[in-house]
């Protein structure tokens, strides 16, 4: 055995194990036309001007009053923002553009089937259609400011209309995910006392007709046996008029919005003025243990934020055609289809259906077809069109200026292929990272002044001061060492609270390293993301993934991203997914799970050739236990892969309800494989 494969690997070897890849520099013109280009926004964004660098966000909107105080710390962590201030999040979103640019299209909403025509809504049509769907909210069901709506419904156009009428009258909506579980939503409306439940009867995915409304019949029946009463259930019909769920309506409960508001015809109802620190909406986290979290966020502080990171991260122009590929039940959605976008002016993109549906070349039709030039998407479909259709971009004539990456870090091979193949070497790509609960970008390059680098999220935003720590609490300052991410200072888009529970708002997200629990001093208070990641010596930061993600074997930690980045480098693979098995020694052991690109056959030979790649990139200790070559992942139907699933395969224990998964079948497939 040589002297070299003799050095223990450190911990710190294994954390940096990628090499850091070259600068990515964007181009002449898309500097020339971006709307932040000033390098001293960083100088200007320091903790040595906190709270009041702020106030450049918060002066992007409109206000009624403008506000007394930029950061209320009174109650820490439960922050108030822009405190005194008056607005309305949908009166910035539509009533401020109409005077110059009311037939501008706000929406353009594509159904998934595409013999059906793309429907573009004006931004007059926009304030026609809120405004009445207000009316018939206040009136009609009686709903006031304070009171919360559950919104269980696919994409589609009425969702913003319905997400901004309830802004209008200073109603908190909780949108859940269409994909979702008529439990899940049970789980919503009781934990945020709705009575009112909107929903839609009918969507497309994958070319079917989707009964939906059984979904709310089921989560009312649910919630009811919890204590939650749904007085009414407001349905919206996929095809106005006509009614495409066989679920029967409930007589008295029931109501069919389309018919109903026909009675609000030419209405208008004059936006709430709403205190900055009034909660907007509620967004419930997905936790692997536990209740779904209710991340609460307010209406000047979120609006503020987003609106900044949509103009100067997302570089949003009102003339800008802007897709984000995401569903409006997460909070990219909320945040970079609705919200922000809408603030700017801009016209955005809703897609109904599967990005592969009919084939690989639906994504790059429909951008097309609309001349979209900001594009916006997750890895997980990035993944998914660069195995289906690798070429296909080629194929079609549109020009993104723009693209972004959000929800899980992307592999710097995949970045690679993103910024050549549907970039066409153009583009400038941000991959960003956040959270449901940040409200917006923690951490990306500002496009037109950071080099992008694959692999990397890039230096925080303007604004945000992140800090490692390691388990104990001190710092880590040397770069490459991984440890868990936090926030020293708080920023406008964070959630106020857990709604109902401040306490599990304290433990969860500060009590790890909080300095002193009585203390009203926002340094105090830093912010556990949960997430583990290295800093670079150039400032740039990388995520690893969760925390819980780290595979601790004999004593290193391993996260899972990196070991499935570093599969990815071999070109037969498309997808990569890593588990940790339990070892009598080692404590933990990595499971690779691969899914081919088309054209390839799974073989022993491939396998080992997978392993050694990892070897090569990492080092011998993230040598995988087994390679699994995998017909497809087990994958929801927002298209993340299941690792929880895999992980339970690989440990022979139960994989729980799969029923909810967009391929179910496959599940069966790999444990018969796996534990054969």
């Amino acid at each position: 055995m040589s002297k070299k494969e003799t050095i223990e690997t450190t911990e710190a070897q294994i954390a940096v194990h990628w090499k850091e890849e070259e600068y990515v520099h964007p181009s002449t013109p898309f500097i020339a036309q971006a709307n932040m280009t000033d390098p001293d926004i960083f100088k200007r964004f320091s903790l040595d001007n906190f709270p009041d660098y702020f106030t450049e966000y918060a002066e992007l909107l409109t206000w009624y009053k403008y506000w007394d105080e930029v950061l209320d710390s009174s109650d820490a962590p439960c922050y108030n923002w822009f405190k005194g201030g008056l607005l309305n999040a949908s009166y910035n979103c539509i009533d401020r553009h109409l005077e110059k640019n009311k037939n501008k299209t706000a929406i353009h909403f594509v159904p998934e089937l595409e013999e059906e025509a793309i429907q573009h809504i004006t931004y007059q049509e926009l304030y026609v259609r809120v405004n009445e769907f207000a009316a018939l909210l206040r009136e009609f069901a009686d709903l006031k400011r304070g009171d919360r709506v559950t919104i269980h419904m696919p994409m589609s156009a009425e969702l913003p209309i319905t997400m901004l009428a309830c802004a209008r009258l200073g109603v908190i909506h909780s949108v859940v995910f269409g994909g979702f579980s008529a439990g899940a939503c049970a789980d919503r409306i009781v934990d945020s006392n709705s009575r009112v439940l909107i929903t839609m009867d009918a969507y497309y995915r994958s070319g079917k007709l989707l009964n939906h409304k059984v979904n709310a019949d089921e989560a009312v029946e649910i919630a009811a046996k919890d204590g939650q009463v749904v007085d009414k259930v407001l349905v919206w019909q996929r095809y106005s008029g006509k009614y495409s769920s066989d679920t029967p309506m409930v007589n008295g409960r029931d109501f069919f919005i389309n018919a109903e508001v026909k009675n609000f015809y030419g209405r208008r109802i004059e936006p709430e003025k709403m205190k900055s620190e009034d909660p907007l909406f509620l967004m419930y986290t997905s936790g692997t243990t536990g209740k779904p979290k209710g991340a609460q966020h307010g209406t000047g502080g979120y609006l503020a934020y987003v609106t900044a990171m949509s103009k100067y991260v997302q570089d949003i122009h009102p003339e800008d055609v802007y897709w984000c590929m995401a569903d409006i039940g997460w909070i990219t959605g909320h945040s970079f289809i609705v919200y922000g976008p809408l603030a700017l002016c801009a016209s955005t993109t809703i897609y109904e259906g599967v990005p592969t549906y009919p084939d690989a070349g639906r994504s790059w039709r429909i951008a097309q077809a609309l001349d979209i030039n900001i594009f916006h998407t997750a890895p997980t479909a990035i993944r998914a069109l660069r195995k289906i259709g690798p070429d296909e971009p080629a194929k079609y004539s549109y020009k993104f200026k723009h693209m972004t990456t959000v929800g899980e870090p992307i592999e710097p091979e995949v970045w690679k292929w993103y910024h050549e193949v549907v970039g066409r070497g153009e583009a400038a790509i941000v991959d960003t990272w956040w959270q449901t609960e940040t409200g917006g970008f923690l951490c990306s390059t500002v496009p037109a002044i950071n080099p992008m680098k694959p692999g990397s999220a890039g230096p925080a935003v303007p604004g945000i001061h992140p800090v490692i720590f390691d388990e104990d609490g001190n710092e880590i300052t040397e770069p490459g060492i991984a440890g868990n991410i936090c926030i020293q200072n708080p920023w406008p888009g964070m959630l106020q609270t857990v709604w109902g529970n401040r306490e599990r708002f304290v433990e969860t997200y500060f009590a790890q390293y909080c300095k002193d629990p009585n203390s009203k001093d926002w340094r105090d208070w830093p912010y556990l993301a949960g997430d583990a990641a290295t800093r670079s010596e150039d400032g740039y930061y990388r995520i690893l993934g969760r925390i819980d993600d780290v595979i601790n074997v004999s004593g290193h930690r391993l996260g899972t991203k990196e070991i499935e980045s570093a599969a990815m480098v071999a070109v037969e693979v498309a997808e990569a997914a890593v588990v940790p098995v339990a070892h009598d020694i080692k404590g933990k052991e990595p499971d690779l799970y691969i899914a081919l690109k088309p054209g390839y056959d799974p073989s022993e030979e491939l396998a080992k050739k997978i392993s050694d790649v990892v070897c090569e990139q990492i080092g011998k200790i993230a040598k995988p236990r087994k390679v699994w070559l995998v017909p497809d992942m087990p994958k929801t139907r927002s298209g993340k892969i299941m690792r929880r699933v895999l992980g339970a395969i690989s440990n022979k224990s139960d994989v729980g309800n799969v029923m909810t998964l967009a391929n179910p079948e496959v599940v069966e497939e790999i444990r018969v494989m796996v534990q054969k």
